[in-house]
């Protein structure tokens, strides 16, 4: 951000006199406003998308009062939300029961801030971006599990207690699976990752495409993942028909509402992360985006990326209304007894094939044989 804001005083002959403190300051609340608005009206949408989905799928009609065809269904949602009594229990932990919804929205929201959404739209391209996601959505399991325990009440507390333990659980394949594309980039930033999968490959300069096991860890991180932010089938911590709402069934008003805007705020970071990991990122097929003028190349990319994303998402929603919820056996004997030694022999096998084979994916070795 200070070389940024160094360009732009360079740029701007009235901010010569501006500290670069100052000009970095500004950057900084800028960037995470623009952060926030675009993670709050995906958000929002998002919440329309996944009842019409939901109507396409069970044959009826879905949102339609608000607006043409109930487009601004979410708009009214968002303000009875916010004009909604906000009600504490009186036999709750007061303190904790209203810091509960903050630290999960922040675990989901502090993720976009390394999304790569264009070649030069990245809020903070750090050196460990992986990583760093990873740290920030621990953030949701102090959330889900104050919230329980805070509450009062034997069901959020249950609710609680399988998300803490479900998240937890989730969180080594997840991390497990997103492994082999880090060393392929030999880096953890999720540009470095976006820019190693570029050039004139188009699709099978992916790393989907890059070798059998990263096609096959796509699948492993995907599937985790979907569990990892409890989404149906693995939506036990919420769990209607046992918990009522789990962990969340004494909140109201806009405190209610920060679980919901969390849950798809961490549906677009897992779609944004394989996206980026898995698909290419930005990158267009056959062709150098950056190559082009600096505004076009950073339309073209975002509207590539976001392309990609959307459609992960999609198929997220799809599958939530597709499959029945697995139970709470079902769902730590798949991450103990099956994904976890999978991306276990799944990295093991991606650390052989790069040695192997000199760091070469299966398009870059059929192209030397006709080379």
């Amino acid at each position: 951000m200070e070389a940024l804001a160094i360009s732009l005083i360079k740029a701007v002959p009235f901010l010569g006199a501006v500290p670069v403190w100052a000009v970095a300051l500004v950057l900084m609340v800028a960037v995470a406003a623009v952060v926030l608005a675009f993670a709050l009206t995906f958000e929002g949408v998002g919440s329309l998308v996944l009842r019409k989905v939901a109507g396409d799928i069970q044959v009826r009609i879905g949102p339609n009062r608000v607006g043409p065809n109930g487009v601004l269904q979410f708009l009214a949602d968002g303000v009875k939300l916010i004009l909604k009594e906000d009600l504490t229990p009186a036999s709750a932990d007061r303190p904790l029961f209203k810091m509960a919804p903050y630290f999960v929205f922040v675990g989901s929201f502090a993720g976009f801030v390394v999304v790569p959404f264009g070649v030069g739209l990245i809020a903070a391209d750090l050196n460990i971006g992986v990583y760093y996601v990873m740290a920030v959505s621990s953030l949701v399991v102090i959330g889900i599990l104050l919230a329980g325990w805070s509450s009062n009440n034997k069901w959020a507390l249950l609710g609680g207690m399988r998300g803490a333990a479900q998240i937890i659980s989730y969180e080594i394949p997840v991390g497990l699976a997103l492994i082999p594309a880090v060393m392929i980039a030999g880096s953890l930033s999720l540009q470095d990752i976006v820019r190693s999968q570029g050039g004139l490959w188009g699709i099978f300069g992916w790393n989907l495409f890059h070798n059998p096991f990263t096609f096959f860890s796509f699948f492993l991180y995907f599937t985790a993942a979907q569990a990892e932010t409890n989404q149906t089938p693995f939506d036990l911590p919420e769990a209607e028909s046992e918990l009522v709402s789990g962990y969340n069934v004494e909140y109201s008003g806009i405190r209610f509402g920060y679980f919901f805007l969390a849950e798809f705020g961490d549906m677009f970071v897992v779609a944004a992360l394989t996206t980026a990991l898995f698909l290419g990122g930005w990158n267009i097929p056959f062709f150098h985006a950056e190559t082009l003028p600096w505004i076009w190349g950073n339309l073209l990319s975002l509207g590539v990326f976001l392309g990609k994303a959307f459609t992960i998402v999609l198929i997220m929603m799809w599958v939530r209304w597709t499959l029945p919820r697995i139970r709470v056996d079902q769902l730590m004997r798949l991450s103990w007894k099956y994904l976890i030694p999978l991306t276990f022999f799944n990295l093991l096998g991606v650390s052989l094939w790069l040695l192997v084979f000199n760091g070469k994916g299966i398009p870059a070795m059929i192209a030397s044989l006709f080379g």
